[in-house]
């Protein structure tokens, strides 16, 4: 997963530095990045008590940074390796939406197949609403297939 990452920065490296890449984008990889790779004192900087982490699809809502950063903890628990696919990326002001895949991999116990490494790629979306002025997430709201998850579980 990082060599993924490393590619998307090499890529999108140039754009950054060049400034092509809105601010918000920037910031918004940038806070992937810290949640990829499990970088809660990061992740602190970028929550409040007032940020909202909401998993949608799993009927999830996480409100304040310690709420936030524990469910996080619990969640990459045991997780070999965690990052989102950024295939298409846009913002309208401060909110950014990233198209792409979650993709997680770890012992099967984690998905009840006890035994087995889990290899899985999980379409989804993520938006962000930002804070540009203390570069802060306001609300990141996850909408993610996990019809497909299971899909790829049974094959597993």
């Amino acid at each position: 997963m990082k060599f993924l990452y490393f590619i998307l920065l090499v890529v999108s490296g140039p754009l950054w530095a060049s400034g092509e890449m809105p601010q918000e984008q920037q910031l918004a990889m940038t806070y992937m990045q810290a949640l990829s790779e499990h970088n809660y004192e990061a992740l602190y900087s970028f929550y409040d008590r007032e940020t909202v982490f909401n998993d949608r699809t799993a009927g999830r809502e996480y409100i304040g940074e310690r709420h936030i950063i524990e469910f996080l903890k619990r969640a990459h628990q045991g997780v070999l390796e965690y990052g989102f696919n950024v295939e298409h990326m846009y913002n309208s002001g401060s909110l950014v939406v990233m198209i792409g895949s979650y993709q997680f991999k770890g012992p099967g116990d984690l998905f009840g197949k006890p035994g087995k490494i889990i290899n899985i790629a999980i379409p989804g979306v993520t938006t962000l609403k930002l804070d540009m002025v203390t570069e802060r997430v306001k609300e990141h709201l996850d909408l993610i297939d996990y019809q497909t998850m299971q899909d790829q579980l049974q094959t597993q």
